[in-house]
């Protein structure tokens, strides 16, 4: 008796790959990874590179408070535009008048 049933694996001849791709040059020693890797052998450099990229990812609070941050900034912003505006048309009179 024969399966209607297609075999459930179907061979792939290999492929070969580049000598490039099987055996890539390694990375250059740029200035950059010579000072991480300095970085990385001193203890205190590299408490102070993580504890720095715990203070890079830790949650703001502008954004665990989006609306309240948003309210605040408005008044700010409007309270600022405002002040520059009386500032300009006040020096804008001083200057008509003749006083400056």
């Amino acid at each position: 008796m024969t399966s209607d049933r297609p075999p459930s694996h179907e061979h792939r001849a290999r492929v070969d790959l580049p000598e490039w791709m099987r055996n890539p040059t390694p990375p250059r020693r740029t200035l950059a990874r010579r000072i991480s890797e300095l970085v990385e052998r001193q203890a205190g450099l590299r408490a102070a590179r993580r504890s720095l990229w715990r203070w890079r990812d830790r949650t703001r609070w502008s954004e665990s408070h989006p609306g309240l941050t948003a309210v605040v900034s408005f008044f700010l912003v409007a309270a600022t535009a405002t002040a520059l505006v009386t500032g300009t048309l006040y020096l804008f009179s001083l200057i008509m008048s003749g006083e400056i």
